[in-house]
């Protein structure tokens, strides 16, 4: 089961923005932080602690008295969130039957008693070992979310699917950024495929800790190559390009080119469509085994670029994607 937020943005409580969950009214069974954790939740059939059952995500204790519990969740990065998930893979006999979820803007850590929170997630039923999916409004920006959970219960995982929302400074445009950075605004708008790995996964920032953590399609067995689209953070001009296939060594694609076009009001579906007659950014480079892979002289005149479209060829994995480049005022 999936929804249409979910296709064209990020996560924004994954914990490579920085984000994290900073406090929680009980944690005995199962810890707040796994609750943001990336990857699938599992289940170890055989796996205990010293509080019982072992499981792959935030879970309370039963509650004896008329409360419920609630964790708050800090954004590494403001942003404007569409929808959530509300995960409650492997919590049969003991999911929330109920959940909300509040959002508020706070500079600091634990947002104070009197802080306004505002309701984006009204009380909503949840299903146990499932994705429970719910578009949310207002969208924000919002720095931190509240997850109630109505009385107790466990939760595998909690995304919430948006973008972030950056606030560009005269000192952010003065100098080249990564515009194909999440943590400056850049998404993914569509891919071929990703059977083993997301392409959001290349926005992030860092280095890779493993394959898991780069975008994977399948292996081709049709003419043709694998492509994604990603809009820019901000329009600019591009001054130098990674392609980072860490982790990929039997796996990483043979060439890769770039394509882009400037700031366009059209729909993803559109862009998708169009993609495939945007002007050449980097034509086909040969790539290596796990390694970066840096593109300056390369690069071909150009103006303004907001969307890119990499091409694979013809298919394989790569980690990260870097690009470089002056926010066009």
């Amino acid at each position: 089961m999936t929804h249409d937020f979910e296709t064209g943005t990020i996560d924004l409580c994954h914990p490579a923005l920085g984000s994290r969950v900073i406090y929680a009214t009980d944690e005995f069974f199962a810890p707040k932080e796994r609750m943001i954790a990336p990857g699938e939740p599992v289940f170890i059939p055989d796996k205990y602690d010293d509080h019982g059952k072992w499981m792959d995500g935030w879970e309370s204790r039963r509650r004896r008295d008329s409360g419920h519990d609630h964790c708050i969740v800090r954004l590494g990065c403001a942003g404007h969130i569409a929808g959530v998930d509300i995960d409650t893979r492997h919590f049969t006999g003991n999911y929330p039957p109920a959940a909300s979820i509040e959002a508020c803007v706070y500079d600091g850590e634990i947002p104070p008693a009197q802080t306004a929170w505002t309701s984006i997630l009204p009380m909503a039923e949840l299903g146990g070992d499932r994705r429970n999916l719910f578009a949310v409004s207002p969208a924000g920006p919002w720095t931190h979310l509240r997850l109630n959970i109505y009385p107790d219960g466990g939760v595998a995982r909690l995304r919430a699917y948006g973008r972030v929302a950056r606030h560009w400074t005269p000192a952010d445009i003065s100098k080249p950024v990564d515009l194909a950075s999440a943590l400056n605004g850049a998404r993914p708008v569509a891919c071929n495929d990703e059977h083993y790995g997301k392409l959001a996964n290349i926005l992030w920032p860092g280095r890779a800790a493993n394959m898991s953590e780069g975008w994977e399609t399948r292996r081709r067995r049709v003419p043709g190559h694998d492509w994604g689209i990603i809009e820019l953070g901000a329009a600019g001009r591009i001054s130098k390009i990674i392609v980072d296939t860490a982790h990929f060594k039997g796996n990483y694609p043979d060439l890769c080119s770039i394509q882009a076009i400037g700031p366009v009001a059209l729909p993803d579906a559109a862009l998708i469509a169009q993609s495939n007659f945007w002007p050449i950014l980097l034509g086909e480079q040969k790539l290596g085994m796990d390694r970066e892979h840096s593109f300056e002289t390369e690069i071909r005149p150009h103006t303004e670029v907001k969307f890119i479209r990499i091409n694979i060829i013809p298919d394989g994995g790569i980690s990260r994607l870097r690009l470089f480049g002056i926010v066009e005022p």
